[in-house]
């Protein structure tokens, strides 16, 4: 595929607080996301090393803001935003962000297939 938009993306996944429109493009998979609720990712996280992503990720923040944390520091990225997102960070969206994510489609399934263990472990204990 050479490429696609929001509204041609060949995968769309609604997490209920986020949609995610995304597709595979030369080994890197290419998101456009909504956060419809503001939340952070720290709970689905949880199991890999320091309970943080370990995939890198280069984006572009349309809308809101993502504050990213890591061992040492903290980031605030807002609308109009280029980021790099080294491994090692929890991220946090507020509501009504929207942003462009670029990742190694490897290594995003590694932290996804935590996130999705973690997801069904919460909503079992509930």
């Amino acid at each position: 595929m050479p490429g696609f938009s929001k509204d041609t993306a060949p995968n769309v996944l609604d997490f209920g607080s986020d949609i995610d429109r995304r597709g595979e493009l030369a080994g890197y998979t290419a998101e456009f996301v909504t956060i419809g609720e503001g939340h952070s990712l720290a709970p689905l996280l949880k199991g890999l090393p320091d309970d943080s992503c370990q995939c890198a990720h280069w984006g572009y923040l349309l809308a809101g803001a993502l504050t990213v944390s890591y061992s040492d520091h903290e980031e605030t990225y807002r609308a109009g935003d280029a980021f790099y997102m080294p491994p090692g960070h929890v991220p946090a969206a507020e509501t009504g962000s929207e942003f462009l994510i670029f990742s190694p489609t490897d290594d995003l399934a590694v932290s996804e297939a935590a996130m999705k263990a973690n997801a069904e472990a919460l909503q079992a204990s509930r």
